[in-house]
C-alpha cells in the first residue's frame, strides 16, 4: 500500500522519542455528530494546524465505522474507549424503557448521585452505572496503580461520563448555569482549579455575540439553501442572548447550538490540564484526556449536514482545534502525545432536502406505530395492548400477558412484524426470537442490528427505518440512529509521530478498534469486552 506523505514536517527541534516509549498523554476527541463525508467535502477550506494537521501528520481512515445498528450519542461514545458493541457494553440508546418497571431509563442516570453545586433533575446523567464494561482509561489506571489520571469533559453528560469509564473523572456543561460540574460519583467537592476556572463567569462572555459566517459567501455556494431545510429556525447571523436581557438559563441553553460551548469545552480542558498536570504526571505515567465536543450534533439536528450552518460550524471547530493543538505542543509536546479524533455517529440529510433530491424520505412516529400494531394484534388475538411501550427503535411486548392468554410468543411477534413491514418508512423488523437465536439474514444490516441488541436491556421487536427515513415526530430537522453508511461512517484520525505512520488509509476500520490500538501503544491489558482489532497498518 502506498501511503500519502505528510505535508508538514515534524519540527526539527523536537526531542527524539524512543520507539518503545509510551506517550505522556493520550487525547481522545469525539466530535458529536460529525459524518466522515463532511471532512472529505470541506477539507480544502480547513486552516493550518487543526484538522489539516491531523490529516497531514496523522493516519486518516476513510472507511471507519461505528459498526452497530443504533447510531446514537450514548451508544457511540460507549464504543470509543471500551472497544465493545452494545450487546456487551449495555448502552443501547440515549434512553430506553426499563422492561421490568416500564419507566424511562436515561443512559447515565443514577439516583444515588447528584451534580456538585448544581441542580440535579430527574433522569440527569451522574454516573456510569449502566455501562457494563471497562474502558481503556480504566485499564490505564489499573496498570499504574491509579496514578494515571483520566479526565473527560463534554457539553453533554453522556459524552463525558461514557468516555471516563468507571474510574476516570467526568465534567459536563450545566445548561442552566453555563458552568462545568462533576457529580458525587466522582468526588464530594470540586478541586480548587475548577472553582478558579469559574471565577469571573467565563460563560457570560458570549452574551450578545453574533455567530456569522467565517468564510466568504462564495465558500458556501454548494450548501443547501436555508429556505429548503431550516423551516422556521433562525440561521446565521445568530445573536446569543435571552428575553430577560441578561445571562440566564435560556441563554446558556441557546449556546449549545453554535460554536461557543465547544470553545468553552476546550477552555475547560486546558484548565484541567493545568490543574491536574495532565501529560506531566509526577509519577511518570501516561494520562488520558477525553473531550467530547457536543455542538456539531445540535447544529446538524436543526439544519442537517448539507447546511451552511453545519459547514460553518465545522470550519470554526477546525480553528479551535488548531489553537488547542498549539497549546498541547507547548504544554506537553505533540511528540509526547497521541491525539485521536473520531465521532459517535454521522448524520443523514434533512428529509425535505432528500425529497428535493428525488429520494424516498420521511419521519416515522414510533409511538403512533404502537397504537396501530396493538389494533392489529387485538383483531387477530382478541387481547388488548400486547405491545407495552415504544423504546426506540424497539417495541416491548407484554410476554406475561401473552403467557396468561396462552398465546404463542412467536405468533405475536410474527404478526406484529408482518404488519410493521407494510408501514411507510419501515425496511426491516427483527424479533426477539430471531435475535436470541441468531436467526438473522446474512447481511451487513442484520449484523449491525444484532450487535446493537442487548439481550437483557433491549426491546422485543427491533425496527429499521428505510434509507433517508428516521424515527421522529417533528416536522423539521433531521436525526440519526440507523445502520446506513451516512450514520455509521465517521472520521478516525490518529496523530503521534513516534508511534503513528501518517497516511490516507483505505482499509476498513471500526471505532471499536480504537481501544485495542491504544492498549497496544500504551502497553496495557486490552479491555475485556473489546471486539476490535489493533490498527497495525497505521503503527510504526
Amino acid at each position: 500500500m502506498v501511503l500519502a506523505p505528510a505535508l508538514h514536517a515534524v519540527a526539527a527541534d523536537k526531542p527524539a522519542v524512543a520507539k518503545d516509549s509510551k506517550p505522556k498523554l493520550v487525547v481522545v476527541l469525539v466530535v458529536d455528530g460529525l459524518p466522515q463525508e463532511q471532512i472529505a467535502r470541506y477539507k480544502h477550506q480547513f486552516g493550518e494546524g487543526g484538522l489539516r494537521r491531523m490529516l497531514d501528520q496523522g493516519a486518516w481512515y476513510s472507511q471507519a465505522h461505528q459498526a452497530h445498528g443504533v447510531t446514537l450519542t450514548a451508544v457511540g461514545h460507549s464504543a470509543v474507549l471500551t472497544g465493545a458493541y452494545p450487546y456487551q457494553h449495555g448502552i443501547i440508546a440515549n434512553e430506553w424503557v426499563d422492561k421490568n418497571t416500564l419507566e424511562q431509563m436515561y443512559c447515565t442516570e443514577d439516583k444515588a448521585h447528584t451534580y456538585i453545586g448544581e441542580e440535579t433533575k430527574k433522569g440527569a446523567g451522574t454516573s456510569p452505572a449502566n455501562l457494563r464494561v471497562a474502558t481503556i482509561g480504566d485499564e490505564l489506571r489499573y496498570a499504574t496503580g491509579n496514578m494515571s489520571k483520566v479526565i473527560t469533559v463534554s457539553g453533554k453528560d453522556r459524552g463525558a461520563i461514557l468516555l471516563a469509564g468507571k474510574t476516570g473523572t467526568a465534567y459536563m456543561y450545566m445548561n442552566k448555569t453555563g458552568r462545568f460540574a462533576s457529580s458525587t460519583y466522582y468526588m464530594q467537592q470540586h478541586p480548587a482549579w475548577v472553582t478558579k476556572y469559574h471565577e469571573g463567569n467565563p460563560q457570560n462572555r458570549f452574551y450578545g455575540q453574533v455567530w456569522k459566517p467565517l468564510l466568504a459567501d462564495s465558500a458556501y455556494k454548494m450548501d443547501a439553501p436555508d429556505s429548503l431545510i431550516a423551516g422556521d429556525k433562525k440561521t446565521m447571523p445568530v445573536t446569543y442572548g435571552s428575553a430577560s436581557g441578561k445571562e440566564d438559563a435560556e441563554y446558556y441553553e441557546q449556546l449549545m447550538t453554535g460554536p461557543f460551548v465547544d470553545e468553552m469545552t476546550l477552555d475547560f480542558a486546558r484548565a484541567a490540564m493545568e490543574g491536574e498536570q495532565l501529560g506531566n504526571n509526577p509519577a511518570g505515567v501516561p494520562d488520558l484526556l477525553g473531550i467530547s465536543l457536543s455542538s456539531h450534533d445540535y447544529v446538524n439536528h436543526a439544519f442537517g449536514p448539507e447546511s451552511r450552518m453545519s459547514h460553518d460550524h465545522l470550519q470554526r471547530l477546525d480553528r479551535m482545534l488548531a489553537q488547542f493543538f498549539s497549546y498541547l505542543d507547548k504544554k506537553v509536546g505533540l511528540n509526547n502525545t497521541i491525539v485521536l479524533l473520531t465521532a459517535d455517529h454521522g448524520f443523514p440529510n434533512v428529509p425535505e432536502f432528500s425529497k428535493n433530491m428525488q429520494r424516498d424520505a420521511g419521519r416515522v412516529d414510533g409511538k403512533a406505530l404502537v397504537d396501530e400494531v396493538n389494533q392489529v394484534l387485538l383483531k387477530k388475538f382478541g387481547v388488548e395492548k400486547l405491545v407495552s411501550k415504544w423504546s426506540g427503535p424497539t417495541m416491548l411486548l407484554n410476554y406475561a400477558l401473552i403467557e396468561e392468554k396462552n398465546l404463542k410468543a412467536a405468533d405475536v411477534e410474527n404478526t406484529a412484524s408482518a404488519f410493521l413491514l407494510t408501514r411507510p418508512g419501515i425496511a426491516q423488523v427483527f424479533t426477539r426470537t430471531q435475535l436470541e437465536q441468531g436467526a438473522l439474514p446474512d447481511t451487513r444490516l442484520a449484523k449491525l442490528m444484532q450487535r446493537a441488541w442487548n439481550r437483557q436491556v433491549s426491546g422485543d421487536l427491533m425496527l429499521v427505518a428505510k434509507p433517508y427515513w428516521y424515527f421522529g415526530s417533528g416536522k423539521s430537522g433531521t436525526s440519526h440512529g440507523s445502520p446506513y453508511v451516512y450514520d455509521t461512517n465517521v472520521p478516525l484520525m490518529i496523530m503521534g509521530a513516534p508511534w503513528i505512520r501518517p497516511g490516507y488509509y483505505s482499509q476498513y476500520a471500526e471505532v471499536v478498534d480504537i481501544a485495542p490500538t491504544l492498549a497496544h501503544i500504551l502497553q496495557l491489558r486490552p479491555t475485556a469486552a473489546a471486539d476490535g482489532r489493533v490498527l497495525t497498518e497505521a503503527l510504526k
